[in-house]
């Protein structure tokens, strides 16, 4: 077996052009999801409309520094993109294991958030957020319903101007046109299982 270093860099290599058919898809979806236009993700990536287009429907070669500005602008780590090689096609739509989950950040403000449903294809979303002491969305609204369940830790929820505090094994559901927002004032990280439709990144 090769040292790690050769490893690791044969596999960057190995992605320095990326032509895998999921990939485009992937992205088309998850743009469509956060409801952007392919002017907009070209702009923020600075590549043309033209570009991006054949990016998604896999018609081009994608080097690895577009696909990290892609993921960049989407909000995503870019091994979202590679999960699917390592899940079993009979798994693909309907299992996802723990290992495999799919994750987004939100640089400076304390969540995580992992994807617990197999895509975004479907009618609804579920995902697992981790919020760090001290973390705090802001307000925001979308489309749609969700509801939810704390597994750890303490949420502070806010939906449309009324306050709730939950803890640990509470459990909560609202309209998410209302204005909402959820923080965690504990000492300790709070989990929380979401369940969104429709999906909603």
């Amino acid at each position: 077996m090769p040292p790690r270093s050769a490893r690791i860099n044969e596999e960057l290599r190995s992605k320095e052009s990326l032509s895998e058919n999921a990939i485009g898809g992937q992205i088309r979806e998850l743009r469509k999801v956060k409801r952007l236009t392919l002017q907009q993700v070209a702009d923020a990536t600075e590549i043309s409309v033209g570009y991006l287009s054949q990016i998604e429907r896999n018609q081009t070669k994608l080097p690895i520094g577009v696909l990290k500005k892609i993921s960049s602008t989407l909000g995503v780590h870019m091994n979202w993109f590679f999960h699917a090689d390592d899940v079993p096609s009979d798994e693909r739509d309907v299992v996802v294991r723990s290992h495999n989950r799919r994750k987004f950040t939100f640089t400076g403000i304390g969540i995580e958030e992992e994807l617990l449903s197999p895509n975004l294809r479907g009618p609804l979303e579920m995902l697992m957020s981790s919020i760090e002491p001290g973390a705090d969305s802001g307000d925001y609204s979308h489309d749609g319903v969700e509801a939810g369940y704390v597994i750890s830790g303490r949420l502070d929820l806010w939906v449309a101007g009324a306050f709730f505090q939950l803890d640990e094994g509470d459990s909560f559901s609202f309209k998410s046109t209302e204005v909402h927002r959820c923080a965690n004032s504990g000492d300790r990280p709070t989990k929380v299982i979401w369940v969104i439709t429709p999906p909603q990144y």
